[in-house]
């Protein structure tokens, strides 16, 4: 099943190409604004060993991976704490529900004024969107725990730290994995978007912007190219992570469906 999915998906990319290729030399698209399909993925081959792009790559992945890993040092345990503790949810939702719909690329402004470093900008502004999806792909898991197995640890006299540790954080690691999966690819958009929005030193962002302040829309287009297979290639490896880790959760969901 999941063959024929990446086999369909792959089949789909190769019309889309297929037909833009068409459409730019019938003339039915200007190639002066849209170069060719064949001549964006020379460009995007071309990248591959480009010393300046790849450079500016390893300062996107550098931002994003630590804006990611903070983020989950910091939702998890909050979710945990939250999840936990019904009356800190309620006292505390509101506050969230006002913070999360809050884009993090317009906080820019504010966290450069604070901030004296670009890097840290871009990482915090990275940590601030990533921390919402597992924040709440943490509590939701939590609140998922099967009652009759938490109710059981508390009869045989388990106390709230026991059942924390033993039934409800394992019960909950699936949804855990899923916020990390969703923040993973929010955290590369935003990171790309911040490099576009306030510059810097490096970046996949910064390289897309000197490609457009030379005209070349071609290298444009094959800098975007790598930053959607980049997240591609991230969410493919924490989606086999996330099935080889707890097949047990889905053959659950499978029931439950």
């Amino acid at each position: 099943m999941t063959v024929s999915r990446v086999v369909r998906g792959a089949v789909g990319v190769a019309v889309l190409l297929v037909v833009a290729e068409i459409a730019g030399r019938t003339g039915l698209m200007d190639t002066q604004i849209m170069p060719l399909a064949s001549t964006v993925l020379a460009g995007a081959a071309g990248l591959a060993v480009d010393s300046e792009f790849l450079h500016d790559a390893s300062v996107t992945v550098e931002v994003w991976a630590e804006g990611l890993l903070l983020a989950i040092l910091l939702a998890v345990p909050a979710g945990v704490l939250l999840g936990s503790l019904p009356k800190v949810e309620i006292g505390l939702r509101p506050l969230i529900e006002f913070l999360r719909p809050i884009p993090s690329i317009a906080l820019i402004p504010l966290v450069t004024l604070i901030m004296a470093s670009g890097g840290a900008v871009k990482v915090t502004i990275v940590v601030y969107a990533a921390c919402w999806p597992v924040l709440v792909n943490t509590m939701y898991g939590l609140h998922d725990v099967d009652p009759v197995a938490r109710d059981t640890m508390r009869v045989f006299g388990f106390g709230r730290l026991a059942v924390l540790l033993r039934v409800a954080l394992p019960s909950a690691a699936p949804f855990v994995l899923t916020g990390v999966r969703l923040a993973a690819s929010v955290a590369l958009v935003v990171a790309i978007s911040a490099e576009l929005l306030s510059g810097g030193e490096g970046g996949i962002g910064v390289y897309i912007i000197k490609a457009g302040s030379g005209y070349r829309i071609d290298l444009m287009l094959a800098a975007t190219v790598w930053a959607g297979l980049i997240g591609l290639v991230v969410n493919a490896l924490l989606v086999r992570a996330e099935r080889g880790l707890f097949r047990w959760h889905a053959a659950r969901a499978g029931v439950a469906q």
